[in-house]
């Protein structure tokens, strides 16, 4: 499934011997939401039988995704996906940080460092250094941009954003954590694993 997951903004306490709280975790769905049905037909014709078994057998009941169903067999290999990628989730990750900050009480201003993570898609420059002058972070906000580490990122985002403001406990921290899993099909594979996960997220 598609999610922008756990942006965090967290506002240490007035006491710096305190740990670090979280104020705010928000999350945002892309919008394109369908049925597994409606997944299982739109993909039919690439995927095969093979394909419907899995995913009808796969428990999954709707799933939201990046893009309309009918833009992803239009998707010409990891360029375009990965375009739609950073478009998408620029978009979401927006929305996530604002709705996170405001619950936190917290101008963008105020905010000293970003965490961020993904592996579904690549971006240079980041997600999180195209997303501050979007949102109105400072010019001299720190970034910390997380790749590669898989279903324990968001986790590791969190850690790394605790050890930092353990050592710098007056600052303001946000994580934000994006997968858009539906831009990773791999239309050349139709390998057992490549459908399972096709079928599944």
């Amino acid at each position: 499934m598609d999610t922008i997951d756990g942006v965090h903004a967290v506002r240490p306490d007035a006491d710096t011997t305190a740990t670090p709280s979280v104020a705010s975790v928000t999350v945002e769905f892309p919008p394109h939401r369908h049925t597994q049905d409606a997944a299982i037909a739109a993909l039919a014709d690439w995927a095969g039988t093979e394909f419907q078994r899995f995913a009808a057998s796969s428990g999954v009941e709707a799933r939201n995704f990046a893009l309309p169903l009918s833009q992803y067999t239009e998707l010409n290999g990891f360029t375009d996906a990965n375009d739609a990628f950073i478009d998408v989730a620029l978009e979401l990750c927006e929305q996530a940080l604002l709705s996170a900050l405001a619950a936190a009480n917290v101008e963008p201003s105020e905010v000293d460092i970003v965490f961020s993570t993904t592996v579904t898609g690549l971006a240079v420059p980041t997600l999180d250094a195209r997303l501050a002058t979007r949102v109105g972070l400072r010019p001299d906000v720190k970034r910390v941009p997380l790749f590669g580490l898989g279903c324990v990122a968001g986790a590791a985002g969190v850690a790394r954003m605790h050890d930092y403001l353990r050592a710098f406990p007056d600052q303001v921290a946000a994580l934000i954590a994006v997968e858009l899993c539906s831009l990773t099909v791999q239309h050349n594979d139709r390998s057992i694993p490549n459908l399972i996960a096709t079928s599944l997220f």
